[in-house]
């Protein structure tokens, strides 16, 4: 697969499938964030978008006087760079 060929999913979910070993042989499946001629770049998991400092203050009442709850738990989210040269299945949609 040539990085042309890939540029042309960036911004969508695919799933790659590389020559590895271990639980990276299921394959790495996210949006395909950035291609360049060595790797490429999946975003896995999304990160926690920033806190609303005065949220506690301006919704007390929606929390009926019960700190925390609603309280999210935090992800900083996740990403994967895979070199090219160990890309061995490439799945994107037909569409």
């Amino acid at each position: 697969m040539t990085v042309n060929e890939l540029c042309r999913h960036i911004g969508e979910t695919v799933t790659i499938f590389t020559a590895s070993g271990g639980a990276s042989g299921c394959g790495f499946t996210g949006v395909l964030l950035r291609v360049n001629p060595c790797y490429v770049t999946l975003v896995n998991r999304i990160g926690q978008p920033p806190a609303n400092p005065i949220s506690e203050s301006i919704c007390w009442e929606l929390l009926n006087g019960k700190e925390g709850k609603g309280t999210p738990v935090f992800m900083v989210g996740s990403v994967c760079d895979i070199p090219i040269d160990k890309i061995v299945a490439f799945c994107h949609n037909a569409v």
